[in-house]
Formats: structure tokens, C-alpha cells, sequence
């Protein structure tokens, strides 16, 4: 089957709540996070693994989806992972 990329567009941001491009960068970022967080990844390491080249366009971007920086971020979960 056959479709056009503005059809494609459309019927997966029904199906997923997101554009495809927003998915992506959705899916490196908790790949990132996972991997700072089980991995004990540092955040450059992290970032450059899934295909970031600007470790501050990583961070912008992190900060914008998650709401805080990535070190912060994962120190918080850190410590939420060990109270549990």
C-alpha cells in the first residue's frame, strides 16, 4: 500500500500523538536517559551514542521534553529509583 507523506504524517500523529520527527527525537532522548540512568553513562557519552553531534543542542533538547537538565534529571531519578 501506497502513501503520501502528508498522509503518512497525519495518520501517525493520530496513532502516536506526535509527529514522526517528535518521536524520534522522543525515542533518543529516553534511550539517553536510560542509558545515563542503568548504564551509568555520562551525559556526553549518552548523548553522542544515540547520534548527537552538539552536546548543547542535546541539552536544549533535553531540557525542553523532560524539563530539566540532563544531569539534574537523572540525579532526581537516582534518588527516586533508590526510595523505592
Amino acid at each position: 500500500m501506497q502513501m503520501s507523506t502528508p498522509s503518512f504524517h497525519q495518520h501517525f500523529r493520530q496513532l502516536a500523538g506526535m509527529s514522526p520527527l517528535r518521536y524520534q527525537k522522543w525515542l533518543r532522548l529516553n534511550e539517553v536517559r536510560r542509558t545515563m540512568l542503568n548504564e551509568h553513562y555520562d551525559v556526553t557519552t549518552a548523548a553522542y551514542a544515540v547520534g548527537y553531534e552538539s552536546l548543547s543542542h542535546f541539552s536544549r533538547e533535553y531540557l525542553r521534553m523532560f524539563g530539566e537538565s540532563p544531569k539534574r534529571d537523572i540525579t532526581r531519578l537516582r534518588k527516586s529509583v533508590g526510595q523505592l
